[in-house]
Order: structure tokens, then C-alpha cells, then sequence
């Protein structure tokens, strides 16, 4: 979200929460927080739906913390309750826009699949919908499922069918964009609230991170930055190798369950429906995201 304040070229105008990393409550009370943290709590925000579309609420506790975002110290203000509902906020500020508007999605895509549903007449003020989840070699829920994906399966399945633009933004991009320590160090020195949040969570992170499979015994592995891949690429979407593709996603339960399928050597003949990302220049990455934080 800080990646989008702090750009030129965006103008963040509004914010919805999604249930996932942890429930609606949380996640509604952190983008508030985040918000007055930077000064922006003229941002309209809604909250999401409380659990899927067809399932129970999966939630990330063990990697996310009991507050969602654990590590960070948030200051302590009112929490009203919103005065509209996600997909009406969606759709009311979509619709006040002379230019169309890009979405971006950084947990599970319920909000965004239900107002695609509700507001079809909107489609066409869409620019693209850029999404951080999914994967083509390998999920971090389930042997084949990323964790965004994985909560809602259904929703995912309808953003990808819908024939929107999409910018897909999964793991085989994202465990690329790493932070390594000397990359937190500069951080550390902007010594700001924002910048000592940004520490905080990192570092509660860091307790989380796991060696990839086979690496050798002294590989050092960074903290991945997966969400602020799909914000990034609006920003400057020339960080980024994206690959026109086909992508999928297996609803129907069993060991696959909830897995995008990727036509990356484009096999079944079906038509591309998203640019896919696949790998990223780690400094330029960075550079940005350090830059971008040192304006708060």
C-alpha cells in the first residue's frame, strides 16, 4: 500500500480488506492504522466479505501473527465501522472516475470476484486487476496451492474468467523479490514510523522464512516481499519479465486442490488470459521500495 502512496503516477482511491492472512475485523483495523500511519486516512475503506464463497475462512496465523501483521507497532485509533460494503465502495469509485481504474489485489480475491459478479457494467473501467497468488511450479500452502489462492479457490476462478486484464503475480516471481539484511540495514536508517514498521514486520518474519528445497547448507535466503510485487508493477512495470499465458484454477477438492494450472509451454490451446510473472530485477525492486518508504 505504501508503494502506491508514495508513486507519482497512482492515485490511491480507496481500499478494500480481505479475510485471509486474518479475519475481517483484523485486517479492516490494520489498513486503518496503516493509513493514519502515513498521514492518509482521507483513503475511503470498506470491509470485505468474512469468508469465501463457498468455504470456511482459512487463516495465516502462524506465518502472519495473531494481529495479521505482527512486528509492526500501529498507533492506537478509533476504529469506526465503514459506510458502505466493499463492492459498493468498489463500484461507487469506479464509477466517479473519468479514467479507468486498475485493482489491485494482494490477499484472496473474494471482494474482487463479487463485484465483477454485482457490477458487470463496470467491467469496461477496469484497466487491469493486478494480483499477487498462484503459482506455476510449486504452492506454499499445499504442495500445489499458494496461500491466496488456497482461502478462495471460487473467487480466483471467476477473476481469471472474467476477461479483464490481468497481471498475475506468483511465487515464481515473488520468492525472487527478496530483502536481504543489508537491504533492512538501509531501511533501519530512515528511522521513520513507517520505516521502523516496515523493520518490525520483517523481522517478525524472519523467524518464518524457509531454506528452498535442495539450496545448499550456506545459502542465505532473503524476506520475500510477495504482495508489494502486484503494487510494484503498476508503479513501474518495467521491473518485471511478464509472459502472456493461460492460468486456471483447480476448484474441485483433492491433493491439486485450489492449484492454478499455468500453460506455460501452451499445450491445451486455450486463450491467454493473463500476463504472468516470472522473474524480476531484484535491485531495481529494492531501490524502489526503499525510495518509496523514505517519503513518509
Amino acid at each position: 500500500m505504501y508503494l502506491l502512496l508514495a508513486a507519482e503516477n497512482i492515485d490511491l482511491i480507496a481500499v478494500t480488506t480481505a479475510s485471509g492472512n486474518q479475519t475481517q475485523e483484523k485486517t479492516y483495523g490494520n489498513a486503518k492504522k496503516l493509513l493514519a500511519l502515513a498521514g492518509r486516512e482521507d483513503i475511503p475503506v470498506a470491509k470485505g466479505f468474512r469468508k469465501p464463497i463457498k468455504h470456511e475462512l482459512t487463516i495465516a496465523a502462524n506465518i502472519h501473527g495473531e494481529s495479521g501483521i505482527d512486528g509492526a507497532i500501529l498507533p492506537d485509533i478509533p476504529i469506526e465501522e465503514p459506510k458502505e460494503k466493499a463492492i459498493e465502495l468498489m463500484a461507487r469509485v469506479i464509477q466517479e472516475q473519468d479514467e479507468k481504474v486498475t485493482i489491485v489485489a494482494t490477499g484472496p480475491m473474494t471482494n474482487v470476484a463479487i463485484f465483477l459478479l454485482a457490477y458487470p457494467e463496470l467491467h469496461e473501467k477496469i484497466e487491469l486487476i493486478s494480483f499477487m497468488g498462484g503459482a506455476c511450479f510449486g504452492g506454499n500452502w499445499s504442495p500445489n496451492a499458494e496461500f491466496n489462492i488456497y482461502v478462495d479457490p471460487d473467487a480466483a476462478d471467476i477473476v481469471l474468467k472474467s476477461g479483464v486484464p490481468i497481471a498475475m503475480f506468483g511465487l515464481d516471481v515473488t520468492l525472487k523479490a527478496q530483502f536481504m539484511n543489508e537491504d533492512i540495514d538501509r531501511v533501519r536508517q530512515i528511522n521513520t514510523p513507517v520505516g521502523r514498521n516496515f523493520v518490525g514486520i520483517l523481522e517478525f518474519f524472519s523467524t518464518k522464512i524457509a531454506q528452498p528445497f535442495l539450496a545448499p547448507s550456506d545459502h542465505i535466503e532473503g524476506q520475500h516481499l510477495h504482495d508489494a510485487c502486484a503494487a510494484a508493477y503498476i508503479v513501474d512495470p518495467s521491473l518485471f519479465k511478464m509472459v502472456p499465458l493461460n492460468v486456471a484454477v483447480n476448484t474441485a477438492e483433492g491433493l491439486n486442490y485450489a492449484s492454478t494450472i499455468v500453460d506455460y509451454n501452451k499445450k491445451t490451446g486455450r486463450k491467454e488470459n493473463a500476463l504472468v510473472g516470472f522473474d524480476l530485477d531484484r535491485t531495481k525492486f529494492v531501490e524502489l521500495i526503499i525510495d518509496s518508504l523514505s517519503k513518509f
